[in-house]
């Protein structure tokens, strides 16, 4: 049996530990009296609002010195990259099967939406082969240069509307990636090559596959809204010969300053797709 003198001692030890807790001697909680823990509640009621003021006046000042139009920095990306429509890098279709080349005929025309006739009313008539800079405009919404879905012509969708894809010889769309301010230096326009031995002939719409300077610069987002990027169209005419292989199309943007030979990102200034049209 335990002594008296040890259950004194037990008892004596879960006294001290309830009392860490609560004290009722000296109304203490966790150490701390009443007082104590409201002055340092207080404390850090104090600090982090100042710490949430200071943040707020940081982003205030910040925001202050940004323009809702024009990007503060746009010296990351000096040079566009290339994009294509349908958006796929690897083109497969059975020309004899509508359901397998309808997905990419269903992009081309939810894409060539935009550059109906009924839309671009709204946009300019511009003077071919001249900037349209606009930097001397008290506006901030800039206007945009008129954009012909018929210059397309095969590839348009109105003469055709399977583009190509119906009689094996498909149509690609070209265009290049929005950098605000962007002047090419030079007359761009689009080559695109077949990795084979017998070359492909293709059909480039409009006839001279280049994009005209009316449509540079680019003033963003928000200040050019109506505006769209010019594209160039290529019909690959695929004979007998080319179908049911794997065909790799390179086209690059040449004729500028535009750089298309950067060994570490592969889309700046050019493309490479694969296609293969079955019988």
């Amino acid at each position: 049996m335990a002594s008296t003198e040890d259950k004194a001692a037990n008892k004596e030890n879960v006294s001290s530990w309830k009392d860490s807790i609560y004290n009722p001697r000296t109304g203490e909680l966790l150490g701390r009296t009443a007082s104590s823990w409201a002055l340092i509640l207080l404390f850090y009621l104090v600090f982090y609002c100042f710490l949430a003021g200071m943040f707020a006046l940081t982003m205030w000042v910040m925001l202050l010195t940004l323009d809702d139009y024009v990007p503060r920095y746009r010296d990351r990306v000096p040079f566009p990259g290339l994009a294509i429509r349908p958006n796929s890098l690897d083109i497969v279709f059975n020309k004899s099967d509508a359901a397998q080349y309808k997905t990419y005929v269903d992009q081309l025309d939810a894409f060539l939406k935009r550059y109906n006739d009924t839309e671009e009313e709204k946009n300019e008539a511009c003077i071919s082969g001249q900037y349209y800079d606009q930097e001397s405009e008290t506006e901030k919404t800039k206007k945009a240069c008129h954009f012909k879905r018929g210059s397309l012509s095969l590839c348009s969708g109105l003469s055709d509307n399977s583009f190509g894809y119906r009689d094996g010889k498909p149509c690609v769309l070209l265009k290049m990636n929005r950098i605000i301010g962007l002047k090419p230096i030079g007359e761009p326009y689009i080559n695109c090559t077949v990795k084979k031995d017998n070359p492909v002939q293709m059909q480039y719409f409009p006839t001279e596959a280049h994009f005209d300077k009316m449509y540079f610069p680019y003033y963003g987002k928000k200040a050019h809204e109506n505006y769209l990027q010019p594209l160039v169209a290529v019909k690959l005419l695929l004979t007998k010969e080319d179908y049911n292989k794997e065909l790799s199309v390179e086209c690059r943007v040449e004729g500028c300053n535009l750089r298309n030979d950067d060994e570490r990102d592969k889309f700046l200034g050019r493309i490479t797709f694969r296609i293969k049209v079955m019988e």
